[in-house]
């Protein structure tokens, strides 16, 4: 299961992980023809996909999505959480409704997902939890508290679950993205992208398919020894 998955890094994390022969299930919030599109390059791979409507910061949608898919699909033993949104602003100028709505997505929306796939995951006795987090969460970013907030909590709740779930057989990663190209920097203004580009070593942005490789490592049998670590894909820009 990959939420958020039909645009950007979601949808890399998805077609990486069928690529590696991986059955997909991905998350959706609203977009039903883009999720359509993305279960049919899923299928192209030869795997079988779905997609499942659910607006993440909803226990009671993602309660739904969680008994469907278990219903026709079985346990879940990949959960990569990867939907989010920004509501950027600084901090003085910042609203309470824009605080709450980015952390009850990026965080409450994790803990939502893997709340609800978690116990057949431990019925299974084996299982990967991959979060995408963000280098923001671990340096801060101007204009971005709540992003920021929500991105370090997500590291911190990885490793709590690292520490409790590992002795039966789960092992929970996050993964740190720095700029990556997609639809969240894709309308930055240029001076700010070059900015960016001048403060990363590697001299350039991301790509989402360089973030989806880390993903699909962590999700492999091969990082079974890989547990409460943050993979930090940003060209050397935080270090």
């Amino acid at each position: 299961m990959v939420t958020g998955g039909t645009r950007g890094i979601g949808k890399a994390v998805a077609l990486a992980l069928a690529e590696a022969g991986a059955d997909v299930a991905i998350n959706y919030s609203a977009n039903n023809d883009l999720a359509e599109d993305v279960c049919g390059q899923l299928r192209d791979a030869g795997v079988r996909a779905s997609a499942y409507q659910a607006d993440v910061s909803s226990e009671e949608q993602v309660s739904v999505m969680a008994e469907t898919l278990l219903r026709e699909r079985g346990p879940v033993s990949i959960l990569v959480n990867c939907a989010g949104i920004t509501r950027d602003r600084s901090f003085v100028k910042m609203t309470r409704s824009m605080w709450d709505d980015v952390l009850s997505v990026n965080l409450g929306g994790a803990f939502n997902t893997t709340h609800a796939f978690l116990p057949a995951m431990i019925e299974s006795g084996w299982g990967r939890i991959i979060n995408i987090a963000s280098i923001v969460g671990q340096w801060g970013n101007f204009g971005q508290a709540n992003y920021a907030a929500s991105k370090g909590g997500l590291i911190s709740f990885t490793m709590t679950l690292a520490r409790e779930l590992a002795r039966k057989g789960i092992t929970a990663n996050s993964v740190a993205p720095g700029f990556i190209e997609t639809d969240m920097t894709r309308d930055l203004p240029e001076p700010v992208k070059q900015q960016v580009n001048a403060a990363t070593p590697v001299g350039r942005m991301g790509m989402p398919e360089e973030v989806a490789a880390g993903v699909a490592f962590l999700a492999s049998p091969k990082a079974s020894y890989v547990n409460g670590q943050v993979l930090a894909i940003n060209g050397g820009m935080y270090m």
